[in-house]
């Protein structure tokens, strides 16, 4: 399956990512629908057929009672949204106003906390509103005392999204014979003539979420967040702590990316380590063994076969099981893995799949790929993470030649660069990427396989703060919020803030999932 011209324009496949895979696996159930909180009594409805709407005066703003869907999915929850308008240029306040989609998880408390948790999503470019039912189930303890404030960061979901649905139609949905950058370029000053009329793209960085953010602290009149960042999330947390200690009670950071990462840099690296020690566990166990013998041997010669001869292949779609062609090549077979390893399920079924595929049974491992990447394309913003990488790190990023012969290659920083080449350029503040040092209570969440943002990226970040903890789950993935007793840690964390004295015993419990000697699952 070659990468959709699309998918290349949205830089979803082979960017941080993020979070969104392995989120599934929490299984998450949308809260009950928010009671009382304390700033002021929502307006009753009265039964009659031109009701007015709920309303709840919050600080300054006021809010209407309202559902948040979510993507390819029926499922939606129940808050309250308010339109909050931003200067797009802070230098210009008398330019462009650009309005950003907020909503409050109301707590069911009849005298919630007076701080105010806040939801950061991923990416760059997803969505707090249209993610957040992705974490309710593992944040719901929390909303029983506290209030949930999601912002749809500038760009993504309802603020002023950085679209470019006609660029990626005219791309269309038809293969590419891999990495070109000149397309990629024109692709990209496409796009930018899509959004030119509604959008300086310059604008639409971390610096300028965290500032939104502060505003809209001071106009809902909370004293103080506990900031949880998820993934790239974590990058937007930090700046606001460092910004902003004043108003931030807490920081849980999941996922955690140090302020000092140049994004994108490491990714082969990170990937290959993690599919080393995935694959490790299967040559460790007889059975696991005996079946497929060294998946990372085979996974290495598959992509070298695909090199050489990349070719046609049929597979049924999973969603609708109609016959589906594409080329099959080695660009193609490392987004594949990559999208696999995210989460501990889907990296169980890897040695299964790569050796089906290495038999010429690609439909497993494509059929899989299919599901996964559709959700992930489709929750996120293409335009705003060019927007976030090309002005915090593109002229930070270095040639890795030691990557070339790793799964993913140097398709990162090459995409990057292409992209980052045409894509208007923010201002980056001179301390960005210094180290995040605090006391306020933190607590880090890492899977200990987690392929994009590893185990040592947390120990890096704890190095600088003199009131937190780092906790590592075994045999975790990507983003792990909602694994095992983590969202009962998370609850005693925000509530006790220490998070040295945690009892996380629990976690030991957790363990990696077994990996699937055929497709009835693993071995008894």
């Amino acid at each position: 399956m070659a990468l959709k011209p699309r998918m290349v324009l949205r830089i979803v496949v082979v960017t941080l990512g993020l979070g969104l895979l392995a989120w599934n696996q929490f299984h998450p159930r949308a809260p009950a629908t928010a009671g009382a909180g304390t700033e002021a009594a929502a307006t009753p409805v009265t039964p009659s057929a031109a009701a007015k709407p709920r309303t709840w005066k919050l600080g300054q703003l006021t809010l209407t009672a309202c559902e948040l869907g979510r993507p390819n999915s029926g499922l939606s929850t129940a808050a309250w949204c308010a339109s909050f308008e931003v200067p797009e240029n802070r230098a210009d306040p008398h330019g462009r106003r650009i309005a950003l989609k907020l909503a409050v998880i109301r707590s069911e408390a009849q005298l919630p906390a007076k701080d105010m948790l806040v939801f950061l999503a991923g990416g760059p470019g997803q969505a707090a509103t249209e993610t957040w039912p992705m974490v309710a189930q593992a944040l719901g303890p929390l909303v029983a005392h506290r209030n949930v404030l999601l912002v749809d960061q500038r760009g993504t979901g309802g603020s002023n999204p950085l679209d470019c649905k006609a660029t990626e139609k005219a791309a269309g949905d038809g293969e590419s014979a891999g990495f070109d950058a000149q397309r990629l370029r024109a692709q990209t000053t496409q796009c930018l003539h899509e959004i030119g009329t509604r959008a300086d793209p310059r604008y639409y960085t971390t610096t300028a979420a965290v500032q939104d953010l502060e505003d809209a602290r001071r106009a809902l009149g909370v004293a103080s967040f506990d900031l949880v960042g998820v993934s790239y999330g974590t990058r937007v947390a930090q700046q606001y702590a460092m910004h902003h200690p004043d108003a931030v009670r807490s920081v849980l950071l999941d996922g955690v990316v140090p302020n000092q990462l140049v994004l994108g840099e490491d990714f082969a690296r990170n990937l290959d380590d993690a599919l080393k020690a995935q694959f490790a566990r299967c040559t460790a166990e007889p059975e696991c063994k005996a079946r497929f013998g060294n998946p990372y041997q085979t996974l290495y010669q598959l992509r070298d076969a695909l090199r050489a001869n990349p070719h046609k292949v049929s597979f049924r779609d999973p969603q609708n099981y109609q016959s589906v062609e594409r080329t099959l090549s080695d660009d193609a077979l490392a987004s594949v893995v990559r999208l696999f390893a995210y989460s501990p399920v889907t990296a169980a079924l890897l040695p299964l799949s790569i050796d089906a595929a290495a038999h010429g049974d690609v439909g497993p491992l494509l059929g899989q790929a299919k599901l996964i990447s559709g959700d992930l394309a489709d929750s996120m913003n293409g335009g705003m993470q060019s927007s976030v990488i090309c002005s915090e790190d593109a002229d930070l990023l270095q040639p890795r030649p030691q990557d070339a012969d790793t799964i993913l290659g140097t398709r990162m920083i090459d995409t990057l660069q292409a992209v980052c080449a045409v894509w208007p350029h923010g201002t980056r503040p001179a301390d960005f990427h210094q180290p995040f040092r605090s006391a306020i209570p933190t607590l880090l969440l890492s899977g200990q396989y987690d392929p994009v943002t590893p185990p040592r990226y947390g120990e890096e970040v704890l190095a600088g703060l003199s009131n937190a903890r780092h906790l590592v789950l075994r045999g975790q993935g990507h983003n792990v919020i909602g694994a095992g007793c983590t969202p009962k840690l998370v609850q005693h964390f925000i509530e006790d803030l220490d998070p040295k004295k945690l009892d996380a015993s629990c976690l030991e419990r957790l363990q990696p999932t077994p990996l699937f000697i055929d497709f009835n699952g693993a071995t008894p």
